[in-house]
């Protein structure tokens, strides 16, 4: 049966066991069969704030957190969510991705996410070290404080409680954003990244 998201004109299909296990083998397929389960659960709870609290539970549960030159031999690389659920790992762009693209597929609507580009401070409130990391922001209204999802917490916080988080810029499938305007300021097609990402999965037969 298929899918019902449609995502900046794709629409994600639902591959055949089969497929994901050839592709990726034993591991992606029970991970895969996990996810459909969730999705099935979810589609039944109407409570979009209980399907983001799931989500976010389910990938940080599912996936350990490595980093891209340890797992895919690569300084930055965009996983699909099949390549995470295969591996059984991902750094913070493929947890904060693979939750976008399952809240889009259990009908959360486009506006409501947006990956964020952020320097992460590390070391407790005094310290002075940052990282570049992603997470994921829900916006329950256009002008409501997004929440965070993010991997280095299990919980999930409004934004104003993450002091340790410096927004740089977010993103999603209508565009990118830099600063607070409605609008997007550039098409998400000037990431690199993006584009290959979708590509992988069109190629995985994941996205039609």
């Amino acid at each position: 049966m298929p899918l019902l998201l449609a995502l900046a004109g794709l629409v994600l299909a639902e591959l055949s066991a089969e497929r994901v296990q050839q592709l990726y083998g034993v591991q992606a397929l029970r991970v895969y069969r996990d996810w459909q389960q969730l999705l099935l659960q979810l589609r039944r709870d109407g409570n979009e704030i209980n399907r983001v609290q799931n989500v976010n539970q389910f990938f940080n549960q599912k996936l350990k957190y490595v980093e891209d030159p340890d797992l895919w031999r690569q300084a930055d690389y965009w996983a699909t969510p099949l390549e995470s659920m295969a591996k059984g790992a991902g750094d913070c762009e493929d947890f904060a991705l693979a939750k976008y693209f399952t809240l889009r597929e259990l009908g959360v609507a486009p506006q409501k996410l947006r990956m964020i580009y952020v320097r992460a401070r590390i070391g407790g409130p005094a310290s002075t070290i940052t990282q570049a990391h992603m997470v994921l922001a829900y916006y329950a209204e256009p002008t409501a404080e997004p929440l965070v999802l993010d991997n280095l917490i299990s919980s999930i916080k409004p934004a104003s409680q993450r002091s340790d988080l410096q927004p740089v810029f977010s993103f999603n499938a209508d565009g990118i954003w830099v600063g607070a305007g409605a609008a997007p300021n550039s098409s998400v097609d000037r990431l690199t990244r993006w584009r290959q990402l979708i590509d992988k999965m069109k190629a995985e037969g994941f996205i039609t």
